[in-house]
């Protein structure tokens, strides 16, 4: 059943359209952030009456991308009398759905603490989620192969591409959440600090003590640079986009918009740990791009 005819899940010509736009603008929205310092969330996050709670805004944010995925590839398929998908549009699913699941559950589970997110924020991550999953999701179920033949004729090697573009992705879905580990045991041996010395002063634990801790990380590639967990997550969809073929526009755009967005975030929070711990402690750290910033 559609949820609105014609449009979710869309007709091949209006999944093209905004295919042809989520390549084209987004890019093209996501470098505007060079232009204006404000971003209301993480370490620039201030107090406004606009905030959400960290952690509802984070489920609710991202839990859109993987559940439109989902939804796409359970009534798409049956609208173009297609009643069996092969396997490789169900692997591709499956790695969008556990990236997501990781990102919209465990991780705000996880956190010892977050901080409050402008709804401004949430709203354009909302957007990126839906139009994202869109975009892919109709790929997979029914606009892109849907046929073993098909898969074949995406280029030579295909079986093989596809199993290295599998290795690619988990590669990066492992480095991923090993840094997002690292930042945070960095709140979470602050917060023993403080309950340690809050019990020996015979005080009360303070709740969210840490929100605004920071420290530089150090281990893995924090070695190297301040945001290690981007240059992971970027690896993920070169995996995700190598093991659905170089022609899969959407894979390609996913790829492209993240960088899009994420790169001027890790360039402006490089400045962000050269202001607050000085450029001698930040020392010859990369920001995301060992070699290049």
């Amino acid at each position: 059943m559609s949820l609105i005819q014609g449009w979710m899940p869309p007709t091949r010509e209006r999944w093209e359209t905004l295919v042809g736009a989520w390549q084209l603008f987004y890019p093209v929205l996501g470098n505007l952030q060079w232009l204006v310092n404000w971003y209301g969330m993480g370490k620039t996050s201030v107090a406004s009456r606009f905030n959400i709670p960290g952690r509802i805004a984070w489920f609710t944010m991202e839990s859109p991308g993987f559940l439109t995925l989902l939804y796409i590839m359970k009534t798409l398929p049956a609208q173009h009398g297609i009643t069996d998908l092969p396997w490789q549009n169900r692997v591709l699913a499956g790695l969008f759905v556990i990236h997501y699941s990781y990102r919209a559950v465990l991780f705000p589970y996880l956190q010892p603490s977050m901080s409050p997110i402008h709804v401004l924020v949430w709203a354009a991550a909302i957007t990126f989620q839906i139009c994202n999953a869109t975009s892919l999701g109709c790929w997979l179920a029914a606009y892109g192969p849907t046929t073993e033949e098909a898969w074949l004729s995406t280029g030579p090697f295909a079986t093989a591409r596809f199993v290295i573009g599998i290795g690619i992705f988990y590669f990066g879905l492992a480095g991923n959440f090993f840094h997002d580990e690292e930042l945070r045991e960095i709140r979470r041996a602050e917060q023993r600090r403080q309950d340690k010395l809050a019990k020996e002063q015979g005080k009360e634990k303070k709740e969210n003590a840490v929100a605004k801790h920071y420290r530089i990380p150090q281990a893995g590639l924090f070695k190297y640079m301040l945001y290690p967990h981007y240059l992971c997550e970027w690896i993920e969809w070169l995996g995700f986009w190598i093991a659905a073929g170089w022609g899969c526009v959407p894979a390609r755009a996913f790829l492209v918009n993240e960088v899009a967005t994420m790169f001027p975030r890790a360039v402006k929070g490089k400045w962000w740990y050269v202001e607050r711990f000085g450029e001698e402690k930040v020392g010859k750290k990369w920001a995301v791009l060992p070699g290049i910033y």
